[in-house]
């Protein structure tokens, strides 16, 4: 009885810590897709792009965790969401990078951005609380989809690291082909998070 109690109560906080994840990533991608065309930052579209699918994975993950409450813990998963926003990922890197050489070879210069720098901000703040509560959860009650989704709130961290020295440097000291470079680390770590999640998938 006890055990069941404590799953129970295990999957209300992973319940509440992800419909938290899922309004913060509307947030993050509506500001961060805005804020990049204003200031035509490659760096902040890639950043949002990513937040597009992230917010796609974390609604796959909170259907999950409501079907286990409603079902008692008996659910089998589902890979047909994982399938797409796999794909998602892999049409994303060709889309922000052939767009990001073409705006650069046409010489188009990055604007700074207050509202990028203030949302790349929350999300250094907010993501790593975020991916430890998740795993926390996740490795307590043995809900594997919540674990999983740690790992990609860790990434969104990095990437808002990336994205926030770069919207710092052009802000302070109009270094606007940082920008490029932060958009072009963020590409790196939305394709290590592709390959993890086909990988995943195929386990």
């Amino acid at each position: 009885m006890g055990s069941s109690l404590q799953q129970a109560a295990l999957l209300r906080r992973g319940l509440t810590i992800e419909y938290i994840s899922l309004v913060w990533m509307i947030v993050e991608c509506l500001v961060a897709l805005s804020a990049g065309l204003l200031a035509s930052s490659f760096a902040l579209l890639a950043f949002g792009g990513d937040s597009v699918i992230e917010l796609i994975s974390s609604w796959t993950v909170l259907s999950y965790l409501r079907r286990m409450k409603t079902s008692g813990g008996d659910v089998e998963e589902n890979h047909s969401t994982e399938w797409i926003t796999t794909i998602l990922l892999f049409l994303l890197i060709p889309t922000i990078g052939f767009g990001m050489i073409d705006s650069y070879l046409a010489g188009i210069v990055p604007e700074s951005s207050v509202l990028g720098i203030g949302v790349a901000i929350a999300a250094v703040i907010g993501m790593p609380v975020l991916a430890v509560e998740k795993k926390r959860i996740g490795s307590a009650g043995n809900l594997l989809p919540l674990s999983i989704d740690a790992i990609e709130s860790w990434t969104c961290f990095y990437m808002s690291l990336a994205l926030l020295v770069g919207l710092l440097m052009n802000y302070l000291w109009k270094i606007w082909w940082v920008d490029y470079v932060a958009a072009a680390v963020i590409l790196v770590f939305v394709l290590r998070e592709a390959l993890e999640a086909l990988e995943e998938i195929r386990s």
